[in-house]
């Protein structure tokens, strides 16, 4: 029988990760505020608990997955309030949310006092991505807790790199972020400018895409959204990377460390939001760049049906 992991946390990340601990043989056991997300674990065979504290109580390892700092505040004040489990020590705590650093240093300090372990572990990678093995988990915090959760995390992906002391996990994300959030609106600007120079943005992807020098995995995973101006379903909503995108520079300003790149972008996803396109993936940033291109826009769903029915 294998350990039995609990998930707090299942939204479209949290989903991801008990699916694939449910097909590899692993009991779960899951919370989310949400009872549409608690019935689609139920749907995959996991068992849905009333709390955080619940699940914590019942699970041998913890990984948390977060849309908020709220959330995560909740999750340790219930695991907290209800203290250790009678006989059993609490589970390691693997906190894979991308949140500011001092919500996650908090929540250490809070659950260090009922003597629960907590691994700072962003992930870097979609839902989509997990199917790959192509995610990298970047761990940090005590290196012993590392060493007793590894084996678990190699159920995902085989790069999982200990990054050093409690906090270098999310400052390793943040820099990832950082460029994904400036190479999605670069690809989004290039297909702008192949539509506008007459070429088909496929033929530029079927050539970029695969090429070690300006290929890259935002590329591929990205590109093919803005060729179809199709944003559904979203492997990142918008709404949600503007809270990383406030994250990290609010980061970028406590080191004072200048980021124009970066700050360029911030404009772009904002008008996406601005747009109505909030709930769509973050390559709907593509629309934003074809309006300033003065590029038609997308037709709707609703326009391309009359358009074959009158075809």
């Amino acid at each position: 029988m294998k350990s039995t992991v609990g998930v707090i946390g299942l939204g479209i990340m949290g989903s991801a990760i008990a699916q694939e601990l449910i097909r590899q043989g692993h009991p779960v056991v899951g919370y989310d505020t949400d009872r549409g997300c608690m019935q689609r674990l139920r749907k995959m065979s996991g068992r849905a608990v009333a709390s955080a504290a619940e699940v914590a109580a019942r699970a041998d390892t913890v990984i948390s997955s977060l849309a908020t700092s709220g959330a995560l505040a909740a999750t340790v004040a219930s695991i907290a309030a209800a203290g250790r489990p009678a006989g059993r020590r609490l589970p390691v705590l693997i906190e894979t949310s991308t949140l500011p650093l001092a919500d996650k240093t908090n929540a250490l300090s809070a659950l260090r006092r009922v003597g629960m372990p907590v691994l700072d572990c962003p992930i870097s990678g979609t839902a989509q991505r997990l199917e790959q093995r192509a995610w990298t988990i970047y761990c940090s915090g005590s290196r012993a807790a590392y060493k007793q959760v590894a084996p678990l995390l190699a159920v995902f992906t085989d790069s999982v790199p200990y990054v050093g002391i409690f906090g270098n996990g999310t400052k390793m994300k943040f820099a990832a972020n950082h460029l994904v959030a400036i190479y999605n609106v670069a690809c989004a600007e290039s297909v702008a400018l192949a539509r506008k120079m007459g070429l088909d943005p496929r033929d530029m992807l079927a050539l970029f895409g695969p090429s070690p020098v300006i290929g890259t995995g935002v590329m591929r995973l990205r590109m093919p959204f803005m060729i179809d101006r199709q944003y559904l379903p979203a492997t990142m909503k918008v709404e949600v990377w503007q809270k990383d995108m406030q994250a990290i520079g609010d980061m970028a300003k406590s080191v004072h460390c200048p980021t124009p790149l970066f700050s360029a972008c911030a404009p772009i996803y904002s008008a996406a939001m601005a747009q109505g396109l909030a709930l769509q993936d973050t390559a709907s940033v593509s629309e934003v760049l074809s309006a300033m291109a003065g590029i038609a826009p997308r037709k709707s769903t609703a326009a391309k049906k009359r358009a074959r029915r009158s075809a």
